[in-house]
C-alpha cells in the first residue's frame, strides 16, 4: 500500500524500501560481492514479506531463504521466480508441493533426503536440496561427526540434485567468537568429504547476519543476511559496523486528550497514578498489535519530538502515554519505533525494555497492523 492512502488504521508500520535498497548493497559488497540469500521469514521480520521479496528481487538478489512451505508458496503465487529455501524440516506429506513449486528442500537426515528421493520420483520432478550439518547449534542437522553417511547418501539418489550444504551459527553475535569459529572448523573439516573423493564440492553457506558482520573467514561462497537487511542489529555484543539505515518506522496518532487531576489512576489494576495533575494521550495501538505489554510504565514514545512515558498497562488496543509539560492534539503522529524531529526510538531499545530481542519485536507485529511501503 502507498503511504498517502488516508483510509488505513493510524497504527501503522512504514517501510522504507531505499533503506531496504542501501543494506543489500552494503551487506553485498561487504560479503565481497558473494551471493546473498535473502532472508524473508516470520513476514520478512514484521516488515512484509510479498512487498519486501519483490523489492530484493527488483534489487537482483540471488535467492531467498523462508522457514516453511507456506511461505515460500505465498511468494510463488506473487511471481517470485528465484531459488527459494526451506529452512525447516519439512513433513513427507508436504514434499509433493514444494516440488510442484520449484521450492528447494532442506535434507537434515539420511531418512529425509530418503523421502524427498522418493517423492522426487513419484512426481517425476527432480528435487533440489541443501544438505544440513549441525555443527553446533543443536536443533536440526545430521551430527558434524556423522555428516559423511549424510553426504554419501546423497550421492546415491537418483531424483536429488545437491545445491548447497550449510549450517548455522548458535553464538556468532557473541563478543566471544571461539564458539562461532569451532562451528565454522567443524563444517569446513565435514566437507573435505568432497576433496577426499575428488567431487565437486556444492555451495557451502552458514554465515548468518552476524557472523556476515563479524566473521569474514564464515563468509565461503553464499552469504545468508536476515536481520541486518532490515538494518536492525543481532544482539547487543553485535555491534553494527557498517552504517546500515532501519527500514522500519512503527507509529500512530493520537486519539483523545485528557487531563487528570492528581493522585488519579490510570489503566488496568491501576499500575500508575501521579502526585500532579496530568495531561494524558490515548492511542490506538496495543499488545493485540504485537506492541509487547512487557513495555507498560517503561517504554517512551515520541510525540512533537519529545519522549513521552507510557502511562499504565498497555491494553490489547490502547496505551496511554504522559505529556508532562508538552501538548498534542486528536490526529497528532506518536511515534513507536523510528524518528520524530531528530529524536529516535530503536527498536533494539525497545527489545532491551521488554527483556526481549529485536527480533521477537518485530516478528510480533500482527497482520491488522497495515504495512505502507515507500
Amino acid at each position: 500500500m502507498m503511504p498517502e492512502d488516508e483510509t488505513l488504521r493510524p497504527t501503522q508500520v512504514r517501510v522504507d524500501l531505499a533503506a531496504l535498497t542501501h543494506n543489500l548493497a552494503l551487506l553485498r559488497a561487504h560479503a565481497g560481492g558473494r551471493p546473498v540469500m535473502a532472508v524473508v521469514k516470520a513476514n520478512a521480520y514484521g516488515h512484509g514479506l510479498v512487498e519486501v521479496a519483490r523489492h530484493y528481487e527488483s534489487c537482483g538478489v540471488d535467492s531467498f531463504g523462508v522457514a516453511l512451505l507456506e511461505e515460500g508458496l505465498t511468494l510463488r503465487e506473487a511471481g517470485i521466480t528465484r531459488p527459494i529455501l526451506v529452512f525447516g524440516g519439512i513433513p513427507a506429506v508436504q514434499m509433493p508441493e514444494l516440488l510442484r513449486h520449484g521450492l528447494e528442500l532442506t535434507a537434515p537426515s539420511v531418512a529425509k533426503l530418503e523421502q524427498i528421493d522418493a517423492a522426487a520420483a513419484a512426481t517425476g520432478l527432480r528435487a533440489r536440496v541443501h544438505l544440513k550439518i549441525d555443527t553446533g547449534m543443536g536443533r536440526i542437522g545430521v551430527q558434524y561427526f556423522n555428516a559423511e553417511t549424510l553426504l554419501e547418501a546423497s550421492l546415491r539418489c537418483r531424483h536429488v540434485e545437491v545445491a548447497g550444504v550449510y549450517s548455522h551459527f548458535a553464538n556468532a553475535d557473541a563478543a566471544d567468537l571461539g564458539h562461532a569459529r569451532l562451528q565454522l572448523e567443524r563444517f569446513l573439516e565435514a566437507l573435505t568429504f568432497y576433496e577426499r573423493r575428488g567431487l565437486p564440492c556444492p555451495t557451502r553457506h552458514i554465515a548468518n547476519s552476524a557472523a556476515l558482520l563479524q566473521l569474514p573467514e564464515s563468509h565461503l561462497d553464499l552469504v545468508r543476511p536476515g536481520i541486518v537487511l532490515y538494518g536492525v542489529t543481532p544482539g547487543p555484543e553485535c555491534p553494527l559496523a557498517l552504517p546500515l539505515r532501519p527500514a522500519l518506522t512503527w507509529r500512530s496518532r493520537v486519539v483523545y486528550f485528557k487531563v487528570l487531576p492528581a493522585g488519579h489512576p490510570v489503566g488496568y489494576g491501576s499500575a500508575w497514578c501521579s502526585d500532579r495533575p496530568e495531561r494524558l494521550v490515548t492511542v490506538p495501538c496495543g499488545y493485540g498489535d504485537g506492541y509487547p505489554r512487557a513495555l507498560s510504565n517503561c517504554a517512551e514514545v515520541l510525540i512533537g519530538g519529545r519522549r513521552c512515558p507510557i502511562a499504565g498497562k498497555i491494553c490489547m488496543d490502547q496505551f496511554m502515554a504522559a505529556l508532562g509539560e508538552g501538548s498534542a492534539y486528536n490526529g497528532d503522529e506518536v511515534v513507536l519505533v523510528g524518528c520524530q524531529d531528530g529524536e529516535c526510538i530503536r527498536v533494539e531499545e525497545l527489545a532491551e525494555r521488554a527483556g526481549t530481542i529485536a527480533y521477537e519485536i518485530l516478528t510480533s507485529i500482527n497482520a491488522r497492523v497495515p504495512r505502507v511501503y515507500a
